[in-house]
C-alpha cells in the first residue's frame, strides 16, 4: 500500500508515489521490500531485519534512518507486535508482515486531517497510535490497585494472590517499552541527517514529553505495587502473630494442668489424695483456678 501525505493520507499507486514530489508513506511486506528497496534510493547501511527485532530502536545511516518497533500487546503483554521501518526526507517505508502497521496507518487515514501536512506530522500521529490508550490503562491499573489496597486493609480473605505481581510485571514491560520509545523520539528530534524541518521538530518533543509522563506514571505505579505487597505481607505477619499468640496462651495455660494430671496420674499407693472424697473435686478446683488466673494475667498484660 502506498500513500501521499496531503491534507489526509491519500492512497495512491506505486507509479504515482515515485513520480510525485510529495512526501509519502509506503507499507510493504518483507518480500516486497527485498524486491523494491532499490527503487526508494535510501542510503541504508544497516538493513532492517524482520527476523532479528528484539526492541524498539532506530539507527542513523549515512542518508537514511532505519529501525524497528517491538510493541507489547496491551491486552496480553506476553505478545509483541514487530515491524521495521526506513525513512529519509522523501518519506517513510514500513516493512510489516503482521498487519500492525497497516491498521495504525488506516486509523490515521480515517481519523486525521492536517492543516500543515508533512512527514513529521504523520510520524507524530503514528507514534501516538502506539500509546493512545496507555493513559487509560494506567488509570485502570491505579483504580485496581486502590481496590486491592482497600481489600488488604479490610483484611478480606478472597484476595487474588498473584494479581499484584501480574500488574507489576505488566508495568515493568510498559516502562521498558517507554524507555525505548523515548530513545527513538530523541533520535528523531536530534535530526542528525536533516530530514525534518526545524520548525516541525516540536512534534517529536511533544511525543517525548508524553512518553516521559507515562514513564513517570509507570514508575509511580510500580512503587505502589511494592507498597501494597509490603502491606499485604505485614497483614499476614500480624495474622500469623495472632495465631502464635493464641497457641502460646493455650500452651501456657495447659502446661501447669499437664503437670498436675501427670503428677497424680502416677497413682502411688501412699498418695493421700487418692483416699479422700474431696481429692478429685479439689484437683478440679485447683485446675480451674490456675486456668482462670492465667487468662486474667494474660488479659491484664493485653496479650489477649
Amino acid at each position: 500500500m502506498y500513500f501521499l501525505i496531503k491534507e489526509t493520507l491519500q492512497e495512491c499507486s506505486k507509479q504515482e508515489l515515485f513520480n510525485s514530489e510529495i512526501q509519502y508513506v509506503a507499507l510493504l511486506t518483507s518480500e516486497e521490500w527485498k524486491k523494491e528497496r532499490n527503487r526508494f534510493d535510501m542510503g541504508i547501511d544497516i538493513e532492517p531485519d524482520m527476523a532479528d527485532i528484539l526492541s524498539t530502536n532506530a539507527n542513523v545511516n549515512y542518508d537514511s534512518l532505519t529501525g524497528a518497533f517491538c510493541i507489547p500487546d496491551r491486552t496480553d503483554f506476553s505478545i509483541e507486535k514487530k515491524f521495521a521501518f526506513a525513512l529519509d526526507e522523501k518519506g517513510v517505508v514500513f516493512i510489516d508482515d503482521s498487519g500492525t502497521a497497516k491498521q495504525m496507518i488506516l486509523n490515521i487515514q480515517q481519523t486525521r486531517r492536517w492543516r500543515l501536512p508533512g512527514l513529521e506530522r504523520f510520524l507524530y500521529d503514528f507514534l501516538d497510535q502506539i500509546i493512545r490508550k496507555d493513559f487509560r490503562i494506567m488509570e485502570n491499573y491505579e483504580r485496581e490497585l486502590d481496590e486491592i489496597e482497600l481489600a488488604v486493609m479490610n483484611k478480606e480473605e478472597d484476595l487474588p494472590p498473584f494479581r499484584i505481581n501480574e500488574i507489576r510485571s505488566d508495568i515493568r514491560d510498559l516502562r521498558i517499552h517507554y524507555e525505548q520509545l523515548l530513545d527513538l523520539g530523541e533520535i528523531l528530534e536530534e535530526n542528525e541527517n536533516g530530514f525534518f524541518q526545524e520548525e516541525n521538530l516540536r512534534y517529536f518533543g511533544l511525543f517525548s514529553n508524553r512518553i516521559e509522563r507515562l514513564r513517570d506514571n509507570s514508575a509511580s505505579l510500580k512503587d505502589f505495587t511494592m507498597q501494597i505487597r509490603d502491606l499485604h505481607k505485614s497483614q499476614l505477619d500480624i495474622k500469623q502473630n495472632h495465631i502464635m499468640t493464641l497457641l502460646t496462651v493455650v500452651t501456657t495455660v495447659f502446661t501447669p494442668l499437664t503437670l498436675i494430671t501427670g503428677w497424680y496420674g502416677m497413682n502411688f499407693y501412699n498418695m493421700p489424695e487418692l483416699q479422700t472424697e474431696w481429692g478429685y473435686p479439689a484437683i478440679i478446683a485447683i485446675s480451674l483456678g490456675i486456668a482462670t488466673g492465667c487468662l486474667l494475667f494474660f488479659k491484664k498484660k493485653k496479650w489477649l
